[in-house]
């Protein structure tokens, strides 16, 4: 970067008293210094700012007072179009956006919820939050149950969860203000930033009147495969019954991962009302089997992938299965089910969530039946849980996903279970 770009680019850095902000590991004084490196020539030093800000200002998914103020050096990093690493950018200020895509998944950012949560937990009275904590240890069932209760009630700061999240808010918001100029980088030459832009729009439904027709207007020329999907992605989470019109050609394309896009969004657009023009069934069957086939496929680590779900093509198709349950659910399970059977590792985690959901309603039972009572469908899919790696059962996730379900959290009982015999 020639100095007059780092000049313009990092203009007002020094005005902020970062001492004064707060990120994960206190003081935020080294901040100006790791973008200053981010927006340098050393590649080496490129990359570990880029990982000491993840570290610092995005922290395991957390962002703090900080991380909003750092918000506009690294939109115009982004626009500085000399620059290496403006994907990265991108990449970054989404993340500072929303923390960690998979809980926005399936639908999409639920501002208004979002705003109207906090606004709520403002104005409730710090006394009354406290008692109701107390009254919830004090209804505790079991000794060992009151111990764990009363351990979070003492750990309990409400005045601290509300400054988390406004700072959550406010890097949000941040962002946000930045999206109108960031939206002209889905002109970009390169496709790695396209396919970051278009991912960070797709978390501003607030934008979407300006972003929804440049992301559509893209998949009409778009030639990279990644990031055609993506685009067809963050169309579905932003656009209506109406975006289902543009994006259903794309059910036919010839490359795998943009048909892929396509379904995804439409299994999305199909929860938002559907055209008196448009045979429903017909596009919700066509959505289901390209799904299903991306969860039945062989997933390769080495492809560039989408960014949505951190790339996992097979745990989105079986998200997005789940939300045309209401119309196909026996297909939906079954498909989720056979995809689940080749997953391993944390590429599992999301189909088994999705797979639960499908088979037991969208709450778990209040205590789990005898095997034999369970319904043909359901019965599989924990014979084909109970079949899984050693890699799946070493992960707590899972096993907080099956003991959320009343399922054995151990793989030898749930075996025993589904009457299975001993490995």
């Amino acid at each position: 970067m020639t100095s007059t770009t780092q000049d313009t680019v990092l203009a007002g850095l020094d005005a902020i008293d970062w001492a004064s902000l707060e990120h994960a590991y206190g003081a935020a004084a080294d901040v100006p210094g790791r973008l200053r490196a981010l927006g340098g020539d050393d590649p080496e030093a490129r990359a570990q700012a880029l990982h000491s800000l993840y570290g610092s200002i995005f922290h395991q998914g957390t962002r703090y007072e900080a991380s909003a103020y750092a918000v506009p050096f690294l939109a115009r990093m982004a626009a500085a179009g000399e620059l290496p690493g403006r994907a990265e950018a991108v990449e970054l200020l989404a993340a500072l956006a929303i923390g960690y895509d998979e809980a926005h998944l399936p639908g999409g950012v639920a501002i208004e919820g979002w705003r109207r949560g906090i606004e709520e937990f403002r104005a409730q009275d710090r006394a009354e939050i406290l008692a109701r904590y107390d009254a919830w240890v004090a209804e505790a069932a079991t000794e060992e149950e009151h111990r764990l209760r009363a351990f979070r009630r003492r750990l309990y700061d409400p005045e601290g969860e509300l400054a988390a999240a406004e700072a959550e808010l406010a890097a949000y918001d941040a962002v946000r203000q930045e999206v109108p100029a960031l939206a002209a980088l889905l002109a970009d030459t390169d496709p790695a930033v396209r396919t970051a832009t278009a991912h960070l729009l797709a978390w501003f439904p607030e934008e979407a009147a300006a972003s929804l027709p440049q992301l559509l207007d893209l998949a009409d020329r778009e030639t990279d495969p990644v990031t055609a999907a993506t685009v067809l992605v963050a169309a579905g989470l932003l656009g209506d019954a109406a975006t289902a019109a543009r994006v259903r050609p794309f059910l036919t394309a010839q490359d795998p991962t943009v048909r892929w896009g396509a379904a995804i969004a439409l299994a999305r657009l199909a929860g938002t009302g559907t055209s008196a023009a448009t045979d429903a069934s017909a596009v919700d069957a066509a959505v289901l089997a390209e799904l299903a086939a991306t969860g039945a496929g062989e997933s390769d680590e080495d492809e560039p992938g989408v960014p949505f779900l951190d790339g996992d093509l097979r745990g989105y198709a079986a998200v997005a299965l789940a939300e045309l349950a209401d119309r196909y659910p026996a297909e939906a399970l079954d498909a989720v089910t056979t995809s689940l059977a080749s997953a391993s590792g944390p590429a599992a985690f999301p189909v088994t969530s999705a797979a639960l959901r499908l088979a037991f309603g969208p709450r778990p039972p209040a205590d789990l039946p005898p095997f034999a009572a369970l319904e043909e469908r359901q019965r599989r899919l924990v014979r084909v849980l109970a079949a899984l790696d050693e890699q799946t059962w070493c992960w707590g996730n899972f096993l907080e996903i099956l003991g959320g379900w009343h399922l054995p959290r151990s793989r030898a009982e749930l075996r025993a279970y589904a009457g299975l015999p001993e490995d």
